[in-house]
């Protein structure tokens, strides 16, 4: 089975954040989290594809071992109630956990 991961991420060095989503490139969270970490990237959340519900962020179907950008702002994303969950929001792409 296919490891599959959504990253909400911070880059403070150039004051942005995003969306990410990733398939079988990582078989575990930690070593998607750690990738990015080493680069200098705040990893706000992690989770499986499957354990998130996306409001208004298009389905991607990612082959395997691939990395998709879904969303990319200025800033840091924002938390927001959405029907009674929480939910995060970069630029105008919101997903609930």
């Amino acid at each position: 089975m296919i490891s599959r991961f959504r990253i909400t991420g911070y880059y403070p060095e150039k004051d942005f954040c995003f969306i990410l989503d990733s398939s079988g490139l990582y078989e575990k969270k930690w070593q998607f989290s750690s990738y990015l970490i080493q680069k200098g990237i705040k990893v706000l959340e992690v989770h499986d594809i499957e354990s998130v519900r996306d409001i208004n962020i298009s389905k991607t179907y990612l082959e395997p071992i691939n990395i998709v950008l879904k969303a990319i702002a200025k800033g840091k994303p924002e938390y927001i109630e959405y029907e009674g969950q929480k939910a995060i929001k970069v630029a105008d792409k919101i997903y609930t956990i």
